[in-house]
């Protein structure tokens, strides 16, 4: 993993698509991505793609891509190979990367190729809602718009790219300026890869588990889970608790005199004092 973001390069990318299931056969009909490190461009990646089917009329409604648009355009089998070495080495992201993450691997499988578990995958959507306070919604125009973003959601794929490498930026500026921590934290608390992030926590519950055996207290840094704000606090751990598949540290937090439970991937660094 890298280890700082200056040395970082991501793959900004997006998906249009025939429609919003891959389990029932939607393809991906284009696919743009911009690469950079730090503010640098690199290059650029865009085309559309045959998918050997028709669009549905909601995604048409949406994205405006005909059957004439794609009639001469390659094929996935042509486009992937060059999408694959155009994201080698760099962290992907993309705004809701779930749903496109599942496209990406779809068409990996249909072509009997690995899917994407081994390359760092950092949602946008996700930073909006942990760095942002509470926002009445979070799709990305509105929240291109409350960060200054002019450039408008045209629903094509790499238009789409430049508005989320504009919201990017800017949310890595506002996880920056606030000193929450490194590439690793980034990573940490941003990433989608449930065995990446599962490796992570893992470290933090084995030193929480190590506290409560010697019955010392940590020192915490935590983000809280809305709002982004951080504070520093003294907890003595008393056990690690499982909701909806998210640990969570149980412990006296002398900040507040009171029983409190913290979110262990928001727990930005911890020691034992």
């Amino acid at each position: 993993m890298h280890k700082s973001f200056q040395e970082a390069e991501f793959t900004i990318f997006d998906t249009e698509t025939t429609g919003l299931s891959p389990e029932s056969g939607d393809r991906i009909v284009e696919l743009a991505a911009l690469r950079f490190c730090g503010n640098k461009r690199l290059a650029t990646f865009s085309t559309l793609v045959n998918p050997g089917r028709n669009i549905s009329e909601a995604a048409f409604a949406v994205n405006k891509i005909t059957p004439e648009m794609l009639k001469n355009a390659p094929g996935i089998k042509e486009v992937m190979p060059k999408f694959m070495d155009f994201i080698k080495g760099s962290c992907l992201c993309s705004y809701n990367a779930p749903f496109d993450l599942k496209f990406i691997d779809n068409e990996l499988e249909l072509m009997g190729k690995k899917s994407l578990e081994d390359v760092v995958v950092v949602d946008a959507l996700k930073m909006a809602r942990r760095l942002l306070v509470s926002q009445e919604r979070y799709a990305l125009w509105f929240v291109a718009e409350k960060l200054g973003v002019t450039a408008k959601q045209e629903h094509r794929a790499f238009s789409d790219v430049e508005i989320t490498f504009e919201v990017f930026s800017r949310l890595k500026e506002i996880f920056l300026l606030r000193k929450i921590g490194d590439f690793s934290t980034f990573v940490n608390l941003f990433a989608i890869n449930p065995h990446i992030v599962d490796n992570l926590n893992a470290q933090k519950i084995s030193q929480i588990e190590e506290a409560i055996d010697l019955g010392v207290k940590l020192r915490i840094k935590y983000l809280t889970s809305s709002g982004g704000a951080v504070s520093e606090r003294e907890v003595e751990p008393k056990g690690i608790k499982i909701e909806n598949r998210r640990h969570y540290l149980v412990g006296y937090c002398h900040l507040r005199n009171e029983e409190r439970t913290f979110r262990i991937d928001g727990i930005l660094h911890l020691e034992i004092i």
